[in-house]
């Protein structure tokens, strides 16, 4: 067996165990800093100024190519579901009316057919 104190492997992970300590206590002694506070702080406020400002670009961006936005496709979204909701409270209205007036499933009393948008073909007609 290799003795340990010759041994490569175990120098090489001693040395990386100490390069970790200095390491680790030096960004300690950093990120306590006002100073490294105020630099971050500048930073993420350049970082939010941009995003804005592409946000802003992007819209432009959509606007330009007639197409919509984040904000109004999550505004249809939002209708959607509104809608939706209408929906099935007047489908479960409609429900109760047809248990209530004794009807089987042949649907709401009083339903009409849409009209007919299209004439049927006559005799004299070519195609």
């Amino acid at each position: 067996m290799a003795n340990k104190s010759n041994d490569p492997v175990e120098i090489w992970h001693t040395m990386l165990g100490e390069m970790e300590k200095g390491f680790n206590s030096f960004a300690t002694q950093t990120m306590t800093s006002p100073e490294f506070s105020k630099v971050m702080n500048q930073a993420g406020g350049v970082a939010a100024g941009a995003q804005k400002q592409f946000g802003e670009l992007m819209e432009k961006y959509l606007v330009g190519m007639n197409m919509p936005s984040r904000a109004q496709l999550v505004t249809m979204a939002e209708r959607l579901q509104a809608i939706e909701a209408e929906l099935g409270e007047i489908r479960t209205l409609l429900y109760r009316m047809q248990d209530k007036s004794g009807e089987g499933g042949e649907g709401v009393a009083g339903t009409l057919k849409p009209p007919r948008t299209r004439r049927p073909p006559s005799a004299g007609d070519s195609k």
